[in-house]
């Protein structure tokens, strides 16, 4: 079996449904990470009373009640509320919101975005649980810094040599998930984005592939030069351009659904009707649209909101709040705005930009009604519909933000659990991998005569696959800790 063959079989052992449940009636699209993930957040909306929507008000206040104040300085100490908030959205809000949702819709139809919303639903209250225990069992690391996340709670969760093995497993997987695969899966969308920019430009490949290269060198060199200055660098990047990169995406693409907005009633026709009769965005309906509308709806919507994966709870950790639940609060709205918001608007140019009548999509659908787009692409054809060529510009443009700061965000997940295995004198051996592999990505975008260098399927698939194993120690830490999260919420009034 080839490596990418291997891969492949290893993701949808995690991802796709299981085989004995394949006819049953409403369970046949059940996979094993699916129950794990939306089992989880449907525990924790009862066992908190439905905390997502009780305290959704209470959420909104504190992200945007103080939005306008000036922040505290992040140090020693962590960071503010929202530079915390900023730093897990810089994460969440990354090539999943474009890249992600458009391939989602690609495989299973409009349906996996109606599915994106259920496990972002029930993702909320778990994302409570994940960053309320996550400031509840923060420390104070060997660099004299706040610190915390999962291998904290899950070694408070499991006492003696299990909890440590399990802790130790866990830091592992994010590293090789986000650290380094991870980043350099958000370099490949970034630079994916930008090589259709410099294709459509007319320029020949040895040309194109320079400027590929170029800027995967550019986009490591800004993230090491970010890394090395630690959490005040980065609390202050994130401030910074995680608004102003939401604000931008979210015109540009309202202006889009404006102008299709005769589509809109179309568009929540074919979300409902495909998540449950199976309808493909080229037409068809079939029962393996529907299995893909699930599957792809819950991996795609875990890559993008990241809640029940364990990643965001380091930068909740260390947010200087006055309690536990006030950053609890906080990260459900992380996850509301990642996709109920920026996710819904890619969502919504993909799908009305296509059933637009006046549109021609011989470009975007093949005689056989089967996409030639995906992914990236996908989403550029959908703005350009609008905008034109100037629509592969502003999603390379959106996209290398999107992606950058969710290396930034990533970056430093990865960093806590490293200094947790190594210590922290060694994070900048680290910084150093991590640059590495956002080259890398960069790399895997190369073409040979019109062929990719390196299939960048497997390095999806790969992410797709560690993130998936990332959420089996976290889960189980936030569940056995489930009284303990119950009775740090009561104690707030």
């Amino acid at each position: 079996m080839s490596l990418s063959s291997f891969i492949t079989a290893f993701d949808n052992l995690l991802w796709s449904p299981i085989p004995v449940l394949q006819n049953v009636p409403l369970l046949g699209w059940l996979s094993p990470l699916a129950i794990l993930l939306v089992g989880t957040g449907i525990w924790f909306s009862f066992a908190t009373g439905f905390i997502q929507v009780r305290k959704f008000g209470e959420g909104m206040k504190n992200v945007f009640g103080g939005l306008f104040k000036k922040s505290e300085k992040a140090g020693a100490h962590g960071m503010s509320s929202f530079q915390a908030l900023c730093t897990a959205i810089a994460a969440q809000v990354g090539t999943g919101n474009i890249v992600g949702a458009s391939t989602a819709i690609a495989v299973g139809g409009p349906g996996a975005i109606f599915w994106m919303w259920i496990a972002a639903f029930f993702g909320m209250a778990t994302i409570f649980v994940e960053a309320t225990l996550a400031q509840k069992y923060k420390k104070v690391g060997d660099d004299g810094h706040v610190t915390g996340g999962p291998v904290y709670y899950i070694s408070a969760a499991f006492k003696g040599g299990f909890g440590k093995c399990l802790a130790a497993l866990f830091a592992i997987l994010i590293i090789l998930s986000l650290g380094f695969m991870g980043c350099a899966v958000q370099s490949n969308g970034i630079v994916d984005a930008w090589r259709t920019v410099a294709e459509h430009a007319n320029l020949d490949e040895g040309t194109v592939n320079m400027i590929m290269i170029i800027i995967g060198v550019v986009l490591a060199v800004i993230a090491l030069l970010i890394f090395v200055g630690g959490i005040s660098a980065i609390a202050s990047f994130t401030e910074k351009i995680v608004p102003a990169m939401a604000v931008i995406f979210i015109i540009g693409s309202l202006i889009v659904i404006i102008a299709h907005a005769n589509t809109i009633p179309t568009i929540f026709a074919l979300i409902f009707k495909g998540a449950f009769n199976g309808q493909a965005l080229a037409g068809g309906a079939t029962g393996w649209i529907i299995s893909q509308a699930l599957s792809k709806g819950v991996a795609r919507g875990l890559f993008s909101n990241e809640a029940g994966m364990g990643s965001t709870p380091h930068a909740h950790a260390v947010a200087k709040v006055d309690h536990p639940v006030d950053q609890g609060y906080t990260a459900m709205i992380g996850v509301f705005i990642d996709t109920f918001i920026i996710l819904d608007l890619t969502a919504f140019v993909v799908i009305g930009s296509y059933i637009a009548p006046n549109l021609t999509n011989a470009e975007i659908f093949k005689p056989d009604g089967t996409l030639v787009l995906t992914g990236a692409n996908l989403a550029q054809a959908g703005f350009s519909s609008l905008y034109g060529s100037f629509g592969n510009i502003f999603i390379a443009f959106c996209l290398t933000f999107f992606a950058f700061s969710t290396v930034i965000g990533w970056y430093f997940f990865g960093a806590t659990n490293w200094k947790y295995l190594f210590g922290s004198k060694t994070i900048k051996l680290y910084a150093v991998l991590v640059s590495v592999c956002v080259f890398f990505g960069a790399f895997a975008t190369l073409k040979n005569n019109g062929a990719l260098l390196l299939e960048t399927n497997d390095i999806w698939n790969l992410q797709d696959a560690l993130n998936g194993l990332m959420v089996i120690p976290n889960l189980l830490g936030i569940l056995a800790l489930t009284g303990v999260a119950i009775a740090v919420m009561k104690e707030k009034k």
